[in-house]
């Protein structure tokens, strides 16, 4: 298959005719009729995930996934005004976007500081999601202070060879490859000493154990490793400046976890509060003022994020790394996805917590309604992706032009620093 036949010069009208015909000759029927009828969630009722993924390669190979970005990394090179025109044109059949950390965190750090070759190598496969990614940052010593982090990788002609344990891995177990930072040079200060690299995760020397969080699923693993290989080719960026790099992937990052309109992963534990309105008239809640007056204020705070998001949203289709502001979205949306998802499983009373007994075969967690699930899920909103203390002072500093928090030891040795 071949890419839509859309580029710079298609008019408005043009380029819609051409996705609606791109619908109606590449998308099962089945799933068309479910979109048109009820929208994404009647896609979903019609369509499993592999289904979904079986499918996948069609899209990838319309160059619709990614419009914006260059038609040699699988995309058409429209301008923002005819991708919105596309997503619009898609939207109620539920085409999420396969390989999202690739998407959004690989693939910004490759845009702004990749070589072609690189970007060649690299992007259009993530696009088809051929190779998954995952994000190689987070240490035990190294959360919210990223750049004090240990993993060491050292150079022995064009090999890179990285020693090191990472954590609260996203979805390691199921990645191809890695972004991954490491200290280069330990007689530095602590943000110039780092590297920033690709790693292939199907290497001897790699060990991922997942991670169970509290309603029972595997999201997050600890990856150890022990002298893996890293070629010098898969370095982004110059030697020590792995730290520039990483902000790249960071405000993805970001901006890819905080929620609505943002363009990335629309909520990570739970529904949307539309979901939480549907069980409060199911379950005769609504007559209550107090829950009245609480579901209008998520609902408000809702729509405040996502139009602000929409400024992200447009950097990104723009062609351009999201900056700070996208740490903006980012703090809001852990503390309101949190109280969504508990308003949510308030709505359902008792049910909420009488849950069936766990058998040998199903767990756990398959004994927890939806609503529940995401509440627990929900908890670690303010903690992923940079907890929203670190993000504060990025908006600070970065956005606020506030005088950045004392460090005793920026200008420090990496060595000398103290480390638990």
């Amino acid at each position: 298959m071949t890419h839509v036949a859309i580029d710079r010069s298609t008019t408005d009208s043009d380029a819609v005719d051409v996705v609606r015909a791109w619908i109606a000759n590449n998308i099962p029927r089945p799933w068309v009729e479910a979109g048109r009828a009820g929208g994404a969630a009647a896609v979903r009722a019609v369509r499993s995930r592999r289904e979904y993924e079986e499918w996948y390669p069609s899209f990838a190979a319309s160059g619709l996934v990614v419009p914006t970005w260059p038609v040699e990394y699988e995309g058409l090179d429209v301008p923002p005004r005819l991708a919105r025109l596309i997503e619009t044109e898609l939207r109620p059949f539920n085409l999420g976007r396969l390989n999202p950390l690739g998407l959004n965190l690989a693939a910004p750090a490759l845009f702004a500081h990749g070589t072609e070759e690189q970007r060649l190598r690299f992007l259009p496969r993530i696009v088809r999601n051929e190779e998954v990614w995952c994000q190689l940052f987070s240490e035990p010593g190294a959360g919210s202070d990223l750049a004090s982090l240990a993993t060491r990788a050292e150079r022995d002609g064009d090999t890179w060879y990285v020693t090191g344990q990472k954590v609260w891995t996203t979805w390691a177990h199921l990645a191809d490859f890695g972004v991954l930072l490491a200290r280069t040079d330990a007689d530095v200060p602590k943000r110039r000493g780092i590297t920033y690299f690709l790693i292939d995760l199907h290497q001897p020397g790699v060990d991922v154990r997942p991670l169970r969080h509290i309603g029972g699923d595997v999201d997050f693993n600890e990856v150890f490793l022990d002298r893996a290989e890293a070629p010098d080719s898969q370095r982004l960026g110059d030697v020590g400046d792995g730290w520039k790099v990483a902000n790249a992937t960071l405000s993805g990052e970001r901006q890819m976890v905080s929620g609505a309109g943002s363009g990335g992963v629309d909520r990570i534990g739970g529904r949307g509060v539309e979901h939480a309105l549907e069980l409060a008239r199911k379950h005769d809640r609504w007559r209550e003022p107090l829950v009245r007056q609480e579901l209008m204020r998520v609902y408000s705070e809702e729509r405040i994020r996502d139009w602000t998001n929409q400024r992200v949203r447009a950097q990104l289709k723009a062609g351009r790394s999201p900056g700070p502001e996208s740490s903006i979205g980012k703090v809001h949306q852990g503390g309101l996805n949190q109280r969504v998802q508990l308003l949510a499983t308030n709505m359902l009373g008792m049910d909420a917590i009488a849950w069936k007994g766990a058998s040998a075969d199903d767990g756990y967690s398959a004994t927890l309604g939806y609503e529940v699930k995401g509440m627990l899920r929900s908890r670690a909103n303010t903690i992923e992706g940079g907890t929203t203390e670190v993000n504060k002072n990025v908006l600070g500093e970065r956005v606020l032009g506030l005088p950045r928090e004392p460090d005793p030891y920026q200008s420090s040795p990496w060595r000398d620093i103290p480390r638990n």
